[in-house]
């Protein structure tokens, strides 16, 4: 198979053992700069090029899309469905997952486990925000934040007010949510291929640090997870549409509830903490699935 990646850092782990994974299986597998890529947007012929070449021929593309460039990145997937490529998630799921607020109401419309969550545009709603989250301590969330960027704790509610007012002042947008005291500054991290749990690993945050999140200095280790754990994850993946991506839960004594799911979830993580290749599966799961035109979206959305 002749395989695309939508990437800006060849030399990212996760990236490289993509590559590697695909030629020991005897694919193909370039990677082009997502923000060198341009567009031909037309009704018969729709195309899309690379240093004046066109990128054409492709089985398969696979979308390693920075947070940073969501816009741009959607667009060029999007001309791709549109020419018929495979992608190994579609432009409308990455964009749910990227828009937290959005994915929290289509997993709550799923009945999955959340924590208590808060939305309001109005500031002067910050008492009743905090009300609805159950006091503090609270989680206060930009809704554009990644790999625990924008998290702040907010321990008591004097301090709580003063980050949300403080945010909403610069005309930012946040989430509050209810402190899961007892998940100890630990997620769980099921990494999802083609609707099954393919690892897990127990993330815990640097000590002082109440986010786990490996980029922020936190730890991993291979852990096992329950049926109920396994199926909400299971779950979580297909409600958001994503055939490849990250479920972070944290275990609460009302049971599993999902903080986030990624739909470009880093390898070198949870390859490490479970020893398993993961990229490997990746690339089998592209090769038994992808189909010309198989786009269940064309684009849309």
């Amino acid at each position: 198979m002749k395989l695309l990646m939508l990437a800006r850092n060849p030399r990212l782990y996760s990236h490289k053992r993509l590559v590697e994974a695909a030629e020991a299986r005897g694919h193909t597998l370039d990677i082009v700069n997502t923000l060198r890529v341009y567009m031909n947007i037309t009704s018969h012929r729709p195309q899309a090029y690379y240093d004046g070449q066109p990128l054409s021929g492709y089985d398969a593309v696979i979308p390693r899309i920075g947070a940073s460039i969501t816009h741009y990145g959607l667009a060029v997937l999007r001309q791709f469905e549109m020419m018929g490529v495979w992608p190994l998630n579609e432009s409308v799921a990455i964009g749910r997952s990227r828009d937290k607020l959005r994915s929290l109401q289509i997993l709550a419309r799923a009945g999955l486990g959340l924590p208590v969550t808060a939305f309001a545009y109005d500031p002067k709603q910050t008492d009743k925000v905090l009300e609805i989250a159950g006091g503090a301590p609270v989680v206060i969330k930009l809704l554009e934040g990644t790999q625990g960027i924008g998290v702040v704790l907010g321990e008591t509610e004097k301090s709580a007010r003063s980050v949300i007012e403080a945010f909403r002042g610069a005309n930012v947008s946040v989430l509050v949510q209810e402190f899961i005291k007892e998940a100890g500054a630990t997620d769980l991290r099921c990494f999802v291929v083609g609707g099954k749990v393919v690892g897990t690993m127990m993330r815990t945050g640097a000590e002082g640090d109440f986010r786990s999140n490996l980029h922020r200095g936190g730890s991993a280790k291979t852990v096992k997870i329950t049926p109920v754990e396994r199926e909400t994850a299971v779950r979580a993946a297909r409600k958001m549409g994503l055939n490849v991506c990250g479920v972070d839960m944290l275990r609460s004594n009302h049971g599993p509830v999902i903080m986030e799911v990624n739909s470009s979830p880093g390898l070198e993580g949870i390859e490490n903490a479970t020893g398993k290749d993961i990229a490997g599966q990746i690339i089998d799961y592209i090769a038994a699935n992808a189909k010309a035109g198989a786009t269940k979206t064309k684009g849309s959305g």
